[in-house]
Formats: structure tokens, C-alpha cells, sequence
């Protein structure tokens, strides 16, 4: 049975964010191998003013944009509402005419909120994914919060990247027959383990010191700032180690800032965007990744680093626990700067077995979580069916 399926989603690569959602590109690509499957991704009216950077194609896949109108700074327990006039507004009749079978919307709110409203609309089932701070954060703010639940419990499958969410939506009220952990999946033909020395040469780093790689939006709940306070700890003990971060973002000017008057400067860099599909080398390159979140589900680039053999020091929030044991990386508590520090200073000192870690890492297989997820919009489209003529 071949569906004619559309996503709905914040977190997929536009023509003003290519970068955007590489997991979900990867998964909804593999996806369209065996459904019909439209992606239609909502950009904010403020990102739609600015230019374009590039095209955005995904072979197997139909995508569009619409523009999300919302009232900024406030209101933001209307933005589901929002979310839903924008996109009917601009492509209601289209989506009237398609004859779906079923929407999965990947973010929980506003998205799967509005995914919802539209789904009854259109008198088809729905499924929901989510990722992490849609559940962590989003769905402790009161007014959100039953908005997120409704949403859910209406879903006919709810998809988790890890336990630790499925427990979360287990809690707001879904049935747990119904919530399904997927963890995301990593590429092996890009993300697999390689000659550092080469890797390094290539991306102009310096060679022998202990190099920690940080790649993520740089913002504060990503722990950006956390990192750099425990950076100092680091050169106490490597005076040659060196801090990359990769990503960009608001806290960017703050931690250059922060950077200098810790005298630190020197041996911080900040390369910026990098496309998904160079994420590897500079994952060879480093001698570990950081990345001390606040709140997490699974991060894909804690796996695809493990997947190059790469060792890991992480918060240990969400999902991560589940995907990062003791011989690829060391976990610490979230906001703790001093754990941080000695956790840095002890993997750069460690011997790490490389091999096992992308050993570890080859577990999570993409072909695996699709067939799982298409075994799921499957099911949610046969017993809706089977609803439907049962009140018939």
C-alpha cells in the first residue's frame, strides 16, 4: 500500500535555512522511497523577509514552503492558531484537492497542534514525532500545555526519538500502546571513522593539542555558554587545546565576548554554518564533542560523532543516557560548569577505543527506523479506516 502523505513541520531545510532539519531530510528522503510524500515546511515571516541562500531539492519528495504569521514576543500560546490560518490561508484549496491519506507533523507545538486541527479538517489520521524542548519545554507552559496533550492524544501514533520523550507524552495522556520510540538514524557512507591527522590537515587545525568540537545552534540552552566557562579548566591542564565551535547563532557576539575577557581567545574558534554533509570531517578531527544542552531528545550529531569513533561529553538530559555509554563518552549534570570542566579534562586524557564506539553507533540504522515509521503511518491509516466504516 503506497500513501499519499504530508508533513508538516518547522524542521526541515528551506531556501533561507538549508541547514535546517538534516535529520528529518535524511528520514523523510528515505521515506519518499515508499510513499508519495509532500513536505511542507513553515518559515517565519521575520526569516522570509531576508534573502534566499540556495535551493532547497530532496529527490523522492515534493517540498514547499508557506510563510507562519504570529504575533512577535507575545501571544505565543496563539501561535498554534496561527500556525494553522497561515497555512490554510495559503494553501487550504491545495490541500482540500490532494486527497492525503494521513499528515505526520514532526514538532509538537505549534506544528502537531495545528497538524491536528488540519487533519480533522480534512478527515484523515494523523501522526505526531517529536524531537525534545517541544515536549521539555513547550509542554510545561501552562497555556501550551493543553493545547500539546489534545494534540497528542488525538494523534493516531505518537513518535519519540527516545524514551525519555515517549515517557513525557506517556504522561500528558497518551495511551502508551500508542507512543512508539524511534531513535534517528546516522549515514554510514558519510559519518565513519577516518585518519585524524588528514582531517585535521585538511580543515587548517592545529595538529597533536586535544581539540573539543562543539557543532549546534549557538544559543543558551545548547550549553554554549557552559562550555566556554570550562573551557579555561581545560588549558590549566592542556595548555595547547583548542575550542571550535561549529553552528551559529544569538549567543555567537556573547561568547567572542566572553572568550576575550577570559583571556581565552586564543584558542577558541567559531567556523560557522557547515553544511551536513561535511559534519564529518571536522567530527574526525576533534578529539571529542561537547555538547552540554540544558534539554535534549536524541541529538543526531552525538551519534554521527560516535559514528566516526569520536567519544562524547555530554548533559545527561533527554535521550542522550540511552545513546552514550560509559566507553564512548562521559555524561554530567546539566548547568554544572565544575562537573563539566573535570569531565572535559578527563576525556582529553583518556584512551579511547574508536573502533568500539563506531561500532556502538552502527545500531542506529536509518533503514530500521523507516521501516519501523512506515510500519506505523500504515497502521494509523488502516484503523482509521476501520473507524470510519464501522460508524458508517
Amino acid at each position: 500500500m503506497r500513501l499519499r502523505l504530508l508533513i508538516v513541520t518547522n524542521l526541515f531545510p528551506t531556501p533561507w535555512d538549508p541547514q535546517r532539519g538534516a535529520f528529518n531530510r535524511q528520514q523523510f528522503e528515505q521515506l519518499g522511497q515508499h510513499h508519495d510524500v509532500d513536505v511542507l515546511t513553515a518559515v517565519s515571516f521575520a526569516e522570509r523577509k531576508g534573502e534566499p541562500v540556495a535551493p532547497v531539492a530532496v529527490k523522492g519528495l515534493r517540498t514547499d514552503e508557506f510563510v507562519f504569521y504570529y504575533p512577535p514576543r507575545i501571544g505565543r500560546s496563539l501561535h498554534a492558531l496561527c500556525f494553522l490560518l497561515s497555512l490554510w490561508w495559503q494553501r487550504g484549496r491545495r490541500l482540500r484537492a490532494a486527497g492525503y491519506d494521513c499528515v505526520l507533523a514532526s514538532w509538537g507545538y505549534p506544528d502537531a497542534v495545528a497538524a491536528g486541527w488540519l487533519a480533522r479538517r480534512l478527515r484523515i489520521p494523523y501522526v505526531v514525532k517529536v524531537h525534545g524542548s517541544d515536549l521539555n519545554v513547550q509542554a510545561e507552559r501552562a497555556l501550551q500545555r493543553p493545547q500539546i496533550r489534545a494534540a497528542l492524544r488525538g494523534a493516531r501514533a505518537v513518535v519519540a526519538v527516545s524514551r525519555a520523550l515517549a515517557g513525557k507524552a506517556i504522561g500528558l495522556g497518551v495511551p502508551a500502546a500508542r507512543v512508539h520510540v524511534l531513535y534517528n538514524g546516522v549515514d554510514p557512507a558519510l559519518f565513519h571513522p577516518g585518519d585524524r591527522a588528514r582531517a585535521r590537515a585538511k580543515l587548517s587545525l592545529p595538529s597533536g593539542a586535544p581539540l573539543i568540537l562543539y557543532v549546534g545552534n549557538l544559543k543558551a540552552s545548547k550549553g554554549c555558554d557552559d562550555l566556554l566557562e570550562a573551557f579555561p579548566a581545560v588549558l590549566d591542564a592542556q595548555p595547547g587545546a583548542h575550542l571550535v565551535f561549529v553552528g551559529d547563532g544569538p549567543s555567537g557576539m556573547p561568547l567572542r565576548e566572553r572568550a576575550a575577557a577570559l583571556g581565552c581567545l586564543h584558542r577558541v574558534s567559531w567556523a560557522g554554518k557547515v553544511a551536513h554533509g561535511q559534519l564529518a570531517g571536522w567530527f574526525r578531527a576533534a578529539d571529542l564533542l561537547c555538547l552540554p544542552s540544558h534539554n535534549e531528545g536524541v541529538p543526531n550529531v552525538v551519534l554521527e560523532a560516535m559514528a566516526c569513533g569520536t567519544p562524547v561529553v555530554a548533559s545527561r538530559v533527554g535521550g542522550i543516557p540511552e545513546v552514550v555509554p560509559g566507553d564512548a563518552g562521559i555524561l554530567v549534570p546539566p548547568r554544572d560548569r565544575a562537573a563539566l570542566s573535570a569531565a572535559l579534562v578527563e576525556a582529553t586524557r583518556r584512551p579511547w577505543d574508536g573502533t568500539r564506539i563506531a561500532a556502538h553507533a552502527a545500531r542506529f540504522r536509518w533503514d530500521d527506523n523507516i521501516a519501523a515509521l512506515d510500519a506505523i503511518l500504515r497502521e494509523s491509516v488502516v484503523r482509521a479506516a476501520d473507524s470510519l466504516g464501522a460508524t458508517a
